[in-house]
């Protein structure tokens, strides 16, 4: 597995939430089926779509467990997202999934306090050690209270040929210059609104927000910022509209998370059986607020949402 160079779009699993306290196992074994079909080169779970950081042990093995094997019966691969606060208990699940069908393992550095370059490394040794010889992803968030340059990624890429891939917001064209020089064969994941501007500059795919909205629309998007780059960038132009207009105001004003906007454009976008409500005792999008998602994404991007059974 030492070769694996993930690449293309991989859609986010979300959590179907009752009550505000229980996940419908359910709903999201439906969930899991449609993102299956919907093209992506593969699916991911407990990531921050999926609410990691809210997750008790029991709902983590029991999430890992359904998705992989409702993947598995549709030949679909996974990544699981071991993330934790804690980079103890991170460690701990990455140990549990080691053995498991995933392809991969995501991990984040630990980040309540910014670790120094040393604890760094510390961990990403540690963490390979713990994976068995299963590939790691290192996600680096913007919100991460330690943000790496493509100097810093590096340096942990050369400690652990494990560590095959990185999901980071990506750059302008001289950050991807440093992304040829200094990452090679690494696979460089970046957001999904920015593809079609990074992937004829080195990007090799995206953990994609835009899936969120639409799975099978960023599949498209991505195929067209190969074989129609002016048409994929004004996809792009128009999205980052949609996010400005609708989805950024939404956290500025309503205080909403990064997972509860995700969870808003997938209730939106109404491709499954998934509402905007987040696990206690979090905050998710009203139904105005959904609606007015919608609106936006209907006039702003209607080719990203063609083929969506939209339900209310």
């Amino acid at each position: 597995m030492s070769g694996f160079r993930p690449r293309g779009i991989w859609g986010a699993v979300l959590l179907p939430v009752q009550g505000g306290d229980q996940i419908d196992m359910g709903a999201l074994a439906e969930l899991v089926d449609i993102l299956c079909a919907s093209c992506v080169a593969g699916i991911y779970t407990n990531g921050t779509a999926a609410e990691f950081f809210n997750q008790t042990e029991t709902e983590f093995d029991a999430i890992t467990d359904l998705v992989l094997g409702v993947a598995g019966r549709a030949g679909v691969p996974v990544q699981i997202g071991v993330s934790n606060s804690n980079p103890r208990v991170a460690r701990e699940r990455l140990r549990r999934i080691a053995e498991s069908d995933a392809v991969a393992a995501q991990i984040t550095l630990p980040d309540w306090w910014p670790p120094s370059e040393t604890e760094q490394a510390r961990f990403i040794d540690g963490m390979s050690e713990a994976s068995d010889g299963l590939p790691l992803i290192l996600y680096n968030p913007p919100t991460a209270k330690v943000r790496l340059d493509v100097p810093g990624i590096a340096r942990l890429r050369a400690r652990s040929a494990l560590l095959v891939g990185v999901k980071v917001a990506g750059g302008d064209a001289a950050w991807y210059a440093q992304r040829h020089e200094m990452l090679g064969d690494m696979s460089v994941f970046v957001a999904g609104h920015t593809v079609a501007f990074g992937r004829p500059l080195g990007a090799d795919g995206a953990y994609s927000n835009v899936a969120c909205l639409s799975p099978a629309g960023a599949v498209r998007h991505w195929d067209l910022a190969a074989t129609d780059p002016e048409v994929a960038r004004d996809v792009e132009d128009r999205f980052r509209r949609f996010l400005h207009e609708t989805m950024i105001p939404l956290a500025r004003d309503h205080g909403l998370s990064d997972a509860a906007l995700d969870k808003a454009m997938a209730a939106a976008g109404g491709w499954g059986p998934v509402g905007p409500d987040l696990l206690w005792p979090y905050s998710g999008a009203t139904p105005g607020m959904v609606e007015a998602i919608r609106a936006s994404a209907q006039d702003l991007l209607p080719d990203l949402m063609e083929g969506l059974a939209i339900s209310s």
